[in-house]
């Protein structure tokens, strides 16, 4: 294969994706209705709902403009060799490739990142905004923009040097010692995330003694589920959106709830979302997640390995001389087709699991507790009650919220 040709492939792989990429969200604004599902009535009135079918709008055309300025950055790069013009610029200042590779990524990261500033100064500050959810101050975005360019520059950084360490002493290991050492690291932080990580932009607090840490730990108790802490977090300092979710395993386990969902649902509703939390570890959901995240990864540096053999990437993208930057930038893009097939697959998988922690759920809360919980959400973020099948075959995580209360009165009527 020539480099003409696999630029030719790069390119191409680019253009279809974003094609196709816009095709499928455009079948989504087609099932939009103007009459509020059944199963709704009662919760939605229909000023909230025509409110979220306006909010499904803006977004819309708010990710297609973003989307096009993002594909037309990514074509001006390969078309206009801006990759192998950072590469060029490095090189006069070092010949180290980990300094190279940590300066290449570096600027090609501030500069895309600088770019989409004002995009989500206007999602934040506009969009979000005139729909109610945005808490966010000024001070706390650009506070947020540092601290994320830190640990970027500090984790990233350091796990870039790692890898290229690895690569440059270990020959065909390299793929093996990669994974292993990548596998290390992301245990360390799925144990250590809520410790660690999440006090970096947020306050944790325990929750208090009273009705709802006992309806949570009556819960646990049903479910011979030991918890090590129960955390509200201050989600509030930045939107009106509620969440909850679960972190760490083994002894270190920890249910983390927003603000904004304790402040929403009441106790009832409030177990029975932590109830669905603890269905995913009992249904060992989480370790499955980790051990299919860890294989994907260790699959990935394996077909990486076998490019970074070949001086092709780097001279497709324009570049005089072969590196591990200029191949990881090739690679990336090739690797985006397998990539979106394995994240359907795993979306897939993670949409049965949610009907698994559901029905898990039903068996320890009060009867409809959990409908009502998702319900209520559903309302608070205004999300999409009607996506195209295809749209949640390709992108959904969870159930489509109409489908998912369907599958829990199957279960309670049964």
């Amino acid at each position: 294969m020539s480099p003409q040709t696999l630029y030719t492939i790069i390119l191409a792989i680019i253009i279809a994706g974003f094609i196709f990429d816009q095709w499928i969200n455009y079948l989504n604004t087609t099932t939009r209705s103007n009459f509020l599902p059944e199963a709704l009535k009662g919760f939605y009135d229909e000023s909230t709902y025509s409110l979220q079918q306006d909010y499904e709008r803006d977004n819309y055309r708010f990710g297609l403009v973003s989307d096009i300025l993002s594909f037309i950055a990514i074509l001006a790069m390969l078309i206009l060799g801006g990759f192998a013009w950072v590469d060029g610029f490095i090189r006069n200042y070092t010949d180290s490739a980990i300094l190279m590779a940590i300066f290449f990524f570096g600027i090609i990261a501030v500069a895309s990142d600088l770019l989409s500033i004002p995009l989500e100064v206007y999602h934040t500050f506009v969009l979000e905004e005139r729909y109610g959810f945005n808490k966010t101050t000024p001070k706390t975005f650009v506070i947020d923009k540092l601290k994320g360019w830190l640990l970027t520059a500090v984790i990233g950084g350091g796990i870039l040097s790692l890898i290229i360490f690895i690569y440059e002493k270990s020959g065909s290991w390299f793929w093996v010692l990669a994974w292993i050492s990548i596998s290390v690291f992301t245990l360390f932080i799925s144990y250590f995330y809520t410790t660690l990580l999440v006090p970096i932009f947020n306050k944790l607090t325990p929750l208090p003694a009273g009705e709802l840490r006992d309806a949570i730990e009556q819960v646990a108790a049903r479910a011979d589920f030991s918890l090590k802490d129960i955390s509200i977090m201050d989600g509030s300092k930045r939107s009106t959106r509620g969440n909850a979710y679960f972190s760490g395993f083994g002894r270190k386990k920890s249910i983390v709830l927003f603000d904004t969902l304790v402040n929403e649902h009441s106790t009832d509703e409030l177990a029975a979302v932590l109830a669905h939390e603890i269905g995913h570890y009992k249904k060992k959901h989480v370790l499955k997640g980790l051990i299919s995240g860890i294989l994907q990864t260790g699959m990935l540096l394996f077909l990486l390995s076998l490019l970074l053999k070949s001086p092709l990437p780097a001279i497709a993208l324009g570049a005089s001389v072969t590196s591990f930057h200029m191949s990881v930038i090739a690679f990336g893009i090739l690797y985006s087709p397998v990539s979106m097939i394995l994240g359907i697959m795993f979306n897939s998988i993670s949409r049965k699991h949610e009907y698994e922690a559901d029905r898990f759920a039903i068996s320890l809360s009060q009867p409809g507790a959990l409908q009502h919980a998702l319900k209520r959400l559903s309302i608070k973020n205004l999300s999409n009650l009607t996506p195209h099948p295809w749209y949640v075959f390709i992108h959904y995580s969870h159930p489509a919220l109409l489908q998912r209360l369907a599958a829990i009165d199957s279960v309670e009527h049964s």
